[in-house]
């Protein structure tokens, strides 16, 4: 049998980058669109009150990769000094079956949902935008503002707005800027946008033309009045059912793609619309890969409001995994293992 390659979260750190994260989910979409990619059922058990489990799966013939993410939370794991998400991504061959390669999920979880935000702008957000607004300014922040800056050349200003008050936004701005250009850095870029706090969203929302949402909400953050005519969302945070940021109106008036239609009725952004009969399902306007593809219109026009509605698919997490485990191999690094 051949080697068993273990990459560690340092193993990653030495392979990937942001543009690299970014192409590899690009061609996910695109290969998921071309039925060239494929899902299978996701999987969640509670292992008890203080845990539970999701497992995403899927296969991606092209690659000749099939593989699964399994991601844990165990609520009480902070106490111990522990994270509270721990995450695995395993490999396997399509041609034998063979295991090929166990990742450490974090950082790919990280980056590839950060790509996800700014691939929905790149191709959907209206030309010449240039102010970002950031709605949530946890651990993912960071990645979401350093992958905006490459898919939208022209991004000048950044705006922060945390839902639990201004002074939290400005606490965590420093920290949050430092590593997207840590991130931006090693694709050779730099963060030119200038970063400020929001303390007033509905004047941020106005003013800003594109919009990443990134929180836990379960009630609308955003209301549709104040959004103006071109904007473009990056809906992040909706990926379980009982989730929601944005005033239903808002997909009522928008064009609205997701990553996979199926997972976004039940569990996305497009779940609050649909329950509530303000949308039909029939109203979406496909999936991001189709755009992509070039097989599906994504923006009509520049005046239009556009959604991108991201639940997190496998084939994200597996093309980025598989675009590691060919970097390591090629640079030597990695353990191998016999098994």
């Amino acid at each position: 049998m051949a080697d068993f390659v273990v990459l560690s979260k340092q193993d990653l750190a030495a392979v990937l980058d942001l543009q690299t994260v970014m192409d590899a989910v690009e061609q996910a979409f695109v290969q998921k669109s071309a039925r060239q990619a494929s899902l299978i059922p996701m999987l969640y058990h509670a292992l008890h009150a203080q845990a539970d489990l999701d497992i995403k799966a899927g296969h991606m013939g092209r690659q000749g990769i099939y593989g699964l993410k399994l991601i844990s939370w165990f609520g009480r794991n902070p106490e111990k000094g522990l994270p509270a998400l721990q995450g695995t991504t395993l490999l396997f061959d399509d041609t034998t079956g063979q295991p090929i390669a166990l990742l450490n999920a974090e950082d790919i979880g990280l980056l590839r949902t950060g790509a996800a935000a700014g691939l929905g702008a790149k191709h959907l957000a209206a030309a010449g935008a240039h102010t970002l607004l950031l709605v949530g300014t946890g651990r993912q922040a960071a990645y979401h503002m350093a992958a905006m800056a490459l898919a939208v050349p022209g991004l000048d200003t950044i705006l922060l707005y945390n839902p639990h008050g201004a002074d939290k936004a400005a606490a965590r701005l420093p920290a949050l800027q430092a590593e997207a250009q840590t991130l931006l850095a090693a694709c050779g870029k730099q963060l030119t946008a200038t970063v400020a706090v929001a303390d007033d969203l509905p004047a941020a929302v106005g003013q800003s033309q594109i919009i990443v949402t990134a929180t836990p909400a379960q009630t609308a953050l955003i209301d549709a009045a104040w959004v103006a005519l071109g904007t473009h969302f990056s809906c992040m945070g909706a990926d379980v059912k009982g989730k929601q940021e944005l005033d239903p109106m808002i997909l009522k008036k928008a064009r609205v793609f997701a990553d996979d239609l199926e997972q976004a009725i039940k569990v996305g952004e497009c779940q609050n619309a649909i329950n509530r009969g303000i949308m039909f399902q029939t109203e979406l306007a496909g999936e991001l890969g189709a755009v992509m593809a070039k097989t599906m219109a994504g923006r009509m026009h520049p005046e239009q409001i556009t959604v991108f509605d991201s639940t997190g698919i496998a084939l994200q997490d597996l093309a980025v995994a598989k675009a590691a485990y060919d970097l390591a191999r090629q640079k030597g690094i990695g353990t191998a293992v016999a098994l």
